[in-house]
């Protein structure tokens, strides 16, 4: 129905009025969007930090690769499912916790960084990106990483520790005064540098742990809301990195060896969340939450399947963190608002760019045991 077909069904003492009262809605609306778009841009504010800055940050230290994502760029598309234990139903009335519920799982193994053909490094943060698709068109994406905890705390420091860790093009190492004054200035990534680099390095994606790193909160179906966080568990025993593994000629190693682990069976993780209690950080996401809180297996996700990225699989999907299902909200994290805006500006920008084959030429494969 048309302005004008509303205004055609009041009487002629109220036709200026609703005129007025819609013309001025619709004002409204224009310049709310209009806002919004320049703030994405950068426009309103030019010394805040924005979607746009982040990216174009990002695109600063690593090169223009157009068409590709401006983090995590180098990836490898699964698929497979979610087998609820029925013990998350307690804690959240999203539907893939019912007991007994199967539900379809799509996403994608990746690398942090902003290089497509970089070759692999046991070292480099590895990712595992995962969309549920629930029923009634309902999803949950979640990004999940193999560190105990997030670098920085806010994103502004994040946006800071990008520009200090560009490797210098003479050395390939980042400058050490651009460094030690970035961590003088943000201390409490001093602590989580630390965890970070203390973590084992296993052998590949399929033995690693993916741990949510922000925090979320589950919603009962009684309206009671307890503060999680999440880690995606492997049910095959880590195996430490070994020495030899650093200097394969691969340079697809780590991907080629998750598909050919696939090929020989489905790869599974257990969905272990850890219930968080008054007093622990739900904002700071550098800091671990203590290790004798309670934890509960919701499920398993079971990876059956590998595909090289290509029109409409995994390449083309935003997997942005606050895209959750009923049951599941975003906590107080700065950290999330600001990834689901910056990967909302990542994904516009690769979608309308050319597009060139990933380095990951994995043919589809299946695994045994559907």
């Amino acid at each position: 129905m048309s302005l004008l077909d509303d205004l055609a069904g009041a009487g002629p003492a109220m036709r200026p009025r609703a005129v007025i009262l819609r013309l001025g809605a619709i004002a409204a609306l224009v310049a709310g969007t209009a806002g919004a778009f320049a703030y994405a841009g950068g426009w309103l504010s030019p010394h805040d930090l924005t979607p746009a800055r982040i990216v174009d940050r990002f695109e600063r230290v690593n090169g223009p690769h157009p068409g590709f994502r401006r983090n995590h760029t180098k990836g490898l598309c699964l698929a497979g499912r979610f087998e609820s234990s029925g013990r998350g139903e307690r804690l959240s009335k999203a539907s893939l916790f019912a007991p007994g519920q199967i539900t379809p799982v799509t996403g994608r193994i990746a690398l942090a960084g902003g290089r497509p053909y970089a070759a692999d490094a046991a070292t480099t943060v590895r990712s595992l990106a995962l969309r549920f698709h629930l029923p009634d068109g309902e999803e949950w994406r979640t990004g999940n990483n193999d560190i105990p905890v997030f670098p920085v705390r806010t994103p502004e420091a994040f946006y800071a520790q990008l520009l200090a860790a560009k490797p210098d093009p003479a050395t390939g190492k980042p400058d050490p005064e651009a460094l030690a004054a970035f961590f003088a200035a943000n201390p409490d990534s001093v602590k989580a540098a630390a965890l970070i680099k203390a973590r084992t390095l296993t052998a590949g994606f399929a033995d690693d742990t993916f741990r949510g790193l922000n925090a979320f909160r589950f919603v009962a179906r009684d309206g009671r809301q307890t503060p999680v966080r999440w880690a995606f568990v492997p049910e095959h025993a880590a195996t430490a990195e070994s020495p030899a593994q650093g200097g394969r000629a691969d340079e697809n190693f780590l991907f080629d060896g998750f598909a050919s682990a696939v090929r020989r069976a489905p790869v599974r993780w257990h969905l272990v969340v850890t219930l968080g209690e008054p007093g622990d950080p739900t904002a700071d996401a550098t800091r671990a939450w203590p290790s004798e809180r309670p934890s509960l297996d919701a499920g398993t996700v079971i990876v059956s399947e590998t595909e090289a990225e290509a029109d409409g699989n995994c390449r083309d999907v935003n997997f942005d963190p606050l895209v959750l299902p009923a049951g599941i909200e975003g906590g107080d994290d700065p950290l999330l608002g600001a990834r689901s805006a910056a990967y909302a500006q990542s994904f516009t920008r690769r979608a309308g760019e050319p597009k060139s084959p990933s380095a990951v030429h994995d043919a589809p494969v299946a695994g045994a045991g559907l």
